[in-house]
């Protein structure tokens, strides 16, 4: 499903009147030390983009795709759930850049980038952290219960913590009922690791019919969840009406199936074949120098 057709950057001519429109006063105050996005591209001949179901920008760092994403997202004033590098200068940015639509943006759509990801991975751990403190009084006041001195306790021994932490929770009329279903059912994000917890940000923050923009999503992830999530864009776009625009340099997103690819790196981007792209080219002579190893 295609929402947002196509998305004109500001030209060099845009930013050139900018900066000499004589009615433009802030352009000419000197004590700001950056005009952040101008000056990013404007050596350089964006072209504008036309998206598909999955569009991917790919480039090294530095090279501007993450700001693409954060105009666009600007730009279409798209849910996010972190801040964002951005200037005085930002807005006036914004206003230059023009874009087209083939329907409406839904109002589900949101731009999930890595700053989001570590939160979420962060805010877990945060829980995971409460949930070991809490698990450590409840053994201690476990085997405080089965000391000698203690009245008898059916169970037996601290196998049965798990058992005897359900039984304790349900017979504490302090502990409501929406608590303990709550506490028990954190165990199962502690059993998760970060690569796992960022994986199910992504499951759990996309849904049907949206527009959504990815800003490297594979950091955090191992080469299996990216794979994973290779799949799960896949299938959202093929049956759930997603569209994505995403910023990489992994491999396996960059083989994402009937994905538009633009390389940033080149002056002006141009849509380039996954196994063109310089970033892939790297993996495969180095694992082509290496492939007697694999045998």
């Amino acid at each position: 499903m295609i929402y947002l057709q196509s998305f004109q950057m500001p030209t060099r001519d845009d930013e050139d009147n900018y900066f000499i429109n004589p009615g433009n006063f802030k352009a000419k105050m000197t004590h700001y030390t950056t005009k952040y996005p101008f000056d990013l591209f404007r050596h350089r001949d964006l072209p504008e983009f036309y998206f598909s179901d999955i569009t991917v920008f790919c480039g090294n760092n530095g090279c501007g795709k993450s700001s693409i994403l954060n105009v666009i997202a600007e730009k279409l004033s798209l849910e996010r759930n972190t801040p964002y590098n951005r200037s005085p200068f930002f807005e006036d940015y914004v206003a230059l850049c023009n874009y087209q639509l083939d329907r409406s943006i839904p109002k589900d759509s949101k731009i999930i980038t890595s700053d989001g990801v570590f939160e979420k991975v962060l805010d877990i751990r945060r829980i995971n952290d409460g949930i070991d403190s809490k698990r450590a009084d409840l053994i201690d006041e476990y085997i405080e219960e089965n000391s000698p001195n203690a009245p008898p306790n059916r169970l037996q021994g601290l196998d049965d913590y798990d058992r005897w932490k359900r039984t304790n929770d349900m017979r504490n009329k302090n502990r409501s009922q929406s608590r303990f279903l709550k506490e028990n059912l954190m165990r199962n994000i502690q059993e998760r690791s970060n690569g796992e917890s960022a994986l199910s940000y992504f499951v759990d923050s996309i849904q049907e019919n949206a527009l959504y923009l990815l800003d490297e999503p594979e950091n955090s992830l191992s080469p299996q969840n990216q794979l994973q999530l290779k799949y799960f864009i896949e299938d959202s776009v093929r049956n759930y009406g997603c569209q994505f625009i995403i910023s990489t340099h992994s491999p396996f997103l960059l083989s994402l199936k009937g994905a538009s690819i633009y390389n940033i790196d080149e002056n002006p981007p141009t849509q380039r074949k996954w196994t063109e792209l310089d970033c892939v080219k790297v993996y495969y002579e180095f694992f082509m120098e290496y492939c007697d190893k694999f045998q």
